[in-house]
């Protein structure tokens, strides 16, 4: 029976080694983009804010709403990561795999990265929050990341012990679509402007993906046919 491949090994979930990393790349200058956007008062910012009040007057569902910014919260989206990531290593000790830890320990420095930058970043940008919200430091959106980031890791573990394309590919659609329920919950129920969760998505593509070819580059020839 063939064994489960690390993340981004030749065969196993993308990306995959000698792939361009342009998606990077483009993910980092857009991320850029957004964050000076953020900082200083332009066109952009300003209709990001009359977008926030129009979705935070929506009639979309207060409970609804609040659900989905839950997701966020470091106390449900972790636990769910922590959760995957025994169970894949579980799984991979069975196998038995060489360098089981490694997908493991990828995702837990992952996690780790995002109060390491989003804090900073928040104090660095000091934007302002939506009406009612006190203070500063909104951008990015901490929940955003925390959701992003655990979930996709989480997904990441789980797409090479999963068999069909069709699970897998059920698995990662229906991971954009919470990630963006999550961000819709934040706006709609004024804890954050728009243009802070786009960031947040930006800044977790990236982490996302450096996790991904640091277990493609130092898991090579980890797993075996």
């Amino acid at each position: 029976m063939r064994r489960p491949d690390l993340i981004g090994r030749p065969g196993a979930t993308p990306p995959a080694p000698g792939r361009p990393t342009c998606f990077l790349g483009l993910s980092a200058l857009l991320f850029a983009l957004l964050t000076w956007q953020a900082a200083v008062d332009t066109p952009l910012r300003r209709a990001d804010e009359r977008l926030g009040r129009s979705i935070a007057d929506s009639r979309f569902p207060d409970g609804a709403a609040e659900l989905l910014a839950d997701l966020g919260n470091i106390t449900v989206a972790v636990p769910v990561l922590l959760a995957v990531l025994a169970y894949v290593s579980w799984r991979a000790r069975r196998a038995p795999l060489p360098r089981w830890w490694l997908p493991p320990l990828a995702a837990l420095v992952t996690m780790s990265a995002v109060p390491a930058l989003v804090v900073p970043l928040k104090e660095a940008v000091g934007r302002t929050g939506p009406p009612g919200m006190a203070g500063d430091g909104y951008y990015p959106s901490g929940h955003t990341a925390t959701a992003a980031v655990a979930y996709g890791a989480a997904v990441l573990l789980l797409l090479p012990w999963l068999h069909g394309r069709w699970l897998r590919r059920t698995l990662v659609i229906g991971y954009l679509v919470l990630a963006g329920a999550v961000g819709v919950g934040l706006v709609r129920r004024g804890y954050h402007w728009p243009l802070d969760v786009v960031g947040s998505w930006c800044l977790s593509l990236m982490l996302l993906h450096l996790m991904a070819l640091a277990v493609a580059r130092y898991g090579r020839g980890s797993a075996e046919e």
